[in-house]
C-alpha cells in the first residue's frame, strides 16, 4: 500500500507539466536556455498556486548537466 501524500505523488516534475502558470515558467524556461539567471528569485502568491513546485523543478533544472529546454514562446 502507498501512503504517499496525493499532493506529492502527482506534483510536477517538469516544465511542461505545470498548468496554469504559462508566462512563469515561459520566463524561467527561457531564462535558463539563454543562461541568462539572476542572483535572486521571488515567487509570490496566494497559497496553492504552485510557488514551490515551480520553484523546486527551476533548482532541479540549474543542477542539470543538460538541459533539455527549448526557448518558449
Amino acid at each position: 500500500m502507498n501512503n504517499k501524500i496525493l499532493a506529492l505523488k502527482y506534483r510536477p516534475k517538469f516544465f511542461n507539466e505545470v498548468i496554469g502558470q504559462d508566462f512563469c515558467v515561459q520566463s524561467l524556461a527561457n531564462s535558463i536556455n539563454l543562461n541568462k539567471l539572476h542572483n535572486a528569485y521571488l515567487f509570490s502568491g496566494t497559497r496553492g498556486v504552485g510557488k514551490t513546485t515551480i520553484a523546486r523543478i527551476f533548482a532541479k533544472s540549474l543542477l542539470c548537466k543538460e538541459v533539455f529546454l527549448r526557448p518558449m514562446r
